[in-house]
């Protein structure tokens, strides 16, 4: 199909885009990679009167470390950050995500701030923000805010973003030392939207889990993070027996619904095995004994 009629500009700064913005509100989308909205807009999902291009503005592309926090532009590619040897050096983790996204032609036009903006709950990126305790600056005109990854994601594709507001910048905060991550998922095939996914993060210190994070992806309307686990895990000796049982908890805290792809028991078993395995995975980076 082919998209409705629309007023496109591709501006050349920020202010320039955050203008039309407050001049069209919320007739107007925003295009970043395009990967999301172009089919929205082929198949008519999507009807705005507007279109604002992001993809002129190099000034939202950029990767740095700053405050012990991995810093990424909005529009920076997903394919320029998982060759990053900044992001290889402080937040591997990251990579090891980004390469579940797609296929490499689409991580080369996707960007990490429209996949985080798109915010669809199957999405790798959201998770891993959620998981990591990140956050999003978003600006309008004249103003800027911080917005935590717990606050961000409301519902299916939508965000606390404002009508006239655009995500510029993604924080990662970086892991302490001896802290380990690993991401898992299961598609129907490589490539797709995650049927469940999860990213984890333990620390161990002198042989005892520390601090312990997950967070799920298809489980619901949002990416999710099960309370209850750190209380489970922390100043516990790491075990299979304890992995087993910190994602069977995990598990039996979400809530998926049924859909097309999959069952919400399916995906609550998904997530137990998967939950097993990133934990495993993380406690070994994290030097831990298994």
């Amino acid at each position: 199909m082919k998209p409705p009629v629309f007023d496109y500009y591709d501006p050349r700064t920020l202010d320039q885009a955050l203008d039309l913005l407050a001049e069209h509100g919320t007739d107007a989308k925003v295009l970043a990679g395009g990967q999301s909205l172009m089919p929205l807009l082929n198949m008519r999902l999507a009807r705005p009167g507007v279109v604002v291009d992001l993809n002129r503005i190099a000034a939202l592309a950029y990767v740095e470390v700053a405050d012990d926090t991995l810093v990424v532009g909005a529009m920076t590619r997903q394919a320029d950050a998982e060759a990053s040897a900044e992001v290889g050096r402080h937040l591997p983790l990251l990579i090891e995500t980004l390469r579940h996204v797609g296929h490499p032609p689409i991580r080369n036009r996707g960007t990490v701030g429209g996949s985080i903006a798109h915010a669809d709950p199957a999405a790798e990126l959201p998770a891993l923000l959620l998981c990591l305790d990140g956050e999003v600056v978003a600006a309008r005109r004249g103003a800027r805010r911080t917005i935590r990854a717990r606050d961000l994601f409301r519902t299916y594709l939508t965000t606390a973003l404002d009508p006239e507001e655009i995500l510029v910048e993604v924080r990662f905060p970086l892991p302490p030392a001896g802290t380990g991550g690993a991401f898992e998922e299961l598609a129907r095939r490589h490539g797709d939207y995650a049927l469940v996914g999860v990213a984890a993060t333990v620390r161990i210190d002198d042989g005892r889990i520390v601090a312990a994070r997950l967070a799920f992806a298809g489980c619901g309307p949002v990416p999710v993070t099960p309370t209850g686990i750190e209380g489970l895990l922390v100043g516990a000796r790491p075990t299979e027996e304890l992995w087993e049982e910190a994602a069977r908890a995990a598990a039996e805290a979400l809530q998926p619904d049924d859909d097309v792809h999959a069952s919400g028991a399916y995906r609550r078993r998904a997530a137990a095995v998967l939950a097993a395995r990133a934990l495993r995975r993380a406690a070994q980076r994290a030097g831990g004994d298994l």
